[in-house]
């Protein structure tokens, strides 16, 4: 089963490459927005996936476009990368401790998308990223990708710390979701998701 995408869209705001196999390979990580790339290099090495993206986008206006963007191109790529859903795991959850903070995030691979986000942060930005973005980028990702997915920060103080607990949890969370299941088929009373 090949488990390997490119998809690239291209709007006014943002041009968006994003390469991705579910097996492994290279993360490279480009989006003109240091934090945000440190976080999605965290869910490429995290999630055992190969992962480049790159993103040019209106950064003169702020990073949100950019970073909803490469959300949706992301749960593009994980939604072709799985085709019909059938052969995965498809639930996953993990707890991620990143010092004093604590992530954790439990999703299903469902066709169904839908968000649950319970963070809140103290700084507006750490670095250039506006941590409330965090919360649009992953509503996009999970939108685009089919997921119903869970975030919660149980607690913790920084938010950098936080917010990479996030991104941690969701990787491993994918990780074990993502993972063959023995029988080939999809994980569902109703025989197809």
């Amino acid at each position: 089963m090949n488990r390997t995408v490119e998809i690239t869209r291209k709007t006014k705001e943002t041009n968006i490459t994003v390469k991705l196999n579910l097996d492994g390979g290279a993360v490279n990580i480009c989006t003109g927005i240091g934090f945000f790339d440190h976080m999605l290099t965290a869910l490429g090495v995290h999630g055992g996936f190969g992962l480049e993206v790159n993103a040019k986008g209106d950064l003169y206006v702020d990073g949100h476009h950019t970073s909803e963007d490469v959300g949706i191109v992301l749960g593009q790529a994980f939604a072709k990368a799985l085709g019909d859903k059938s052969g995965i795991i498809r639930y996953g959850s993990a707890f991620i401790p990143m010092d004093e903070s604590l992530g954790f995030c439990s999703l299903d691979i469902s066709a169904r998308p839908f968000l649950v986000f319970n963070a809140e942060f103290t700084n507006e930005r750490v670095g250039e990223f506006d941590t409330c973005l965090t919360e649009e980028f992953m509503r996009a990702f999970a939108f685009n990708a089919g997921i119903t997915l869970h975030l919660r920060v149980e607690y913790g103080a920084n938010d950098h710390h936080k917010i990479e607990a996030l991104f941690k949890a969701l990787a491993y969370a994918l990780k074990a979701a993502t993972r063959p299941n023995t029988d080939g088929a999809a994980v569902s009373t109703k025989g197809t998701l």
